[in-house]
């Protein structure tokens, strides 16, 4: 999963329902592209370079993991899907909308098709103004020089008269839970899925620290001989875990998310144990984890099976690679009956067997409304 970058955009259009034309943009890019970070006042300017009606400008601030060329073909498509028609040699043109990277992070871009930083940024106040809004002390990666700067010493002499009406700025639905957990099978996507919340919520994050066990891939070679060290194993790092994490957080005020759950260790225990080793097991785990909080939000992932051992292949850790179907089905029926003897616990179950919540931002929102769904 790639990490997030920000980038500016700036946005125009001198055809239409111009305010609408802005606003379905910001829209749609906040839908596939990222988290629309701040929104710039609107400007008027005349057309530039043609004899045309004027222009309504703004920029936006886009936190996106798309790299630069793929934020490139996303914005054409937006382009397209609102109405754009460009004609190819007939230079600069009336449109409906025009969507522009000014800015990918701190990347010079070169091709055929894009080039970052835009060329004409320092010579066009209908980007520089709407850009300093925003980003006033956010410094050009080539000069060095501040956007206030740039605007204070431009030659662009053209009328730019600032407009009254403001955009509308799309926001993340609002989680109401302090201490989420994110549950799920192996290969669901629980790591995946609390990375992204974190990131786009400011949350702190709890993974689990797993990938050291020294019996994990000897378990999935030898389940019988190396069920109960794993288990207890698991059960001491991830209480030590959750004492050392926990304690750095205020859960009346932070907003914490992990991708696991205590009792998790419970469930994987009743498939992997002996009947009398989970006796034991349980003793110890009731006596470890009686005093630690519990999540206030409990959300389990469910995928079948298939995409599970799909899930699985494609991330390639090599001792998950002999997984059998039928010990994934044994942790599913686990996670299931534990739910179900839960009384005191706010638990969401969401199927995401057809979803793709990490390449597919559409995907991602609307696991996120259902997160946050009272």
């Amino acid at each position: 999963m790639n990490s997030n970058t920000i980038t500016y955009i700036a946005l125009g259009s001198n055809q239409g329902d111009k305010l609408n034309n802005l606003n379905q943009a910001i829209l749609f890019i906040f839908e596939r592209i990222g988290k629309i970070e701040a929104v710039s006042k609107v400007y008027k300017t005349p057309a530039w370079g043609f004899e045309g009606e004027d222009f309504l400008n703004a920029c936006i601030e886009v936190s996106t993991r798309f790299s630069a060329e793929q934020l490139l073909h996303e914005l054409l498509e937006i382009e397209i899907e609102l109405g754009r028609i460009r004609i190819p040699q007939a230079g600069y043109q009336n449109r409906i909308i025009d969507l522009d990277i000014i800015f990918y992070g701190e990347e010079e871009h070169h091709s055929s098709t894009l080039q970052i930083p835009h060329p004409k940024l320092a010579e066009r106040n209908f980007v520089l103004y709407p850009l300093k809004d925003i980003a006033p002390q956010l410094k050009h990666p080539l000069s060095a020089k501040s956007i206030s700067h740039l605007v204070e010493n431009s030659e662009d002499n053209s009328k730019i008269e600032l407009v009254s009406t403001e955009l509308e700025l799309p926001t993340l639905p609002e989680i109401h839970s302090t201490y989420v957990a994110i549950e799920g099978n192996i290969g669901a996507g629980k790591t995946s899925l609390a990375s992204l919340i974190s990131e786009d919520y400011n949350a702190k994050l709890i993974t689990e620290r797993f990938k050291d066990n020294p019996f994990l891939p000897k378990f999935y070679e030898d389940q019988n001989r190396y069920a109960f060290p794993l288990e207890m194993s698991f059960l001491a790092d991830r209480h030590q875990q959750l004492l050392d994490d926990i304690s750095q957080y205020d859960l009346f005020s932070d907003f914490v998310v992990a991708d696991y759950d205590v009792y998790k260790s419970l469930i994987f225990a009743k498939v992997t144990l002996q009947e009398d080793e989970y006796s034991l097991y349980k003793k110890v785990f009731d006596i470890m984890y009686k005093e630690l909080p519990k999540p206030d939000l409990y959300v389990y992932l469910y995928q079948n099976t298939e995409r599970l051992l799909e899930n699985i292949k494609k991330r390639g850790r090599s001792y998950e690679q002999n997984i059998a179907p039928d010990y994934l089905e044994k942790i599913n029926r686990g996670y299931l009956n534990f739910i179900k003897s839960q009384q005191q616990i706010n638990i969401k179950i969401i199927d995401i067997s057809d979803k793709d919540f990490v390449s597919n931002r559409s995907d991602y929102l609307h696991l996120l409304e259902a997160i946050s769904k009272k």
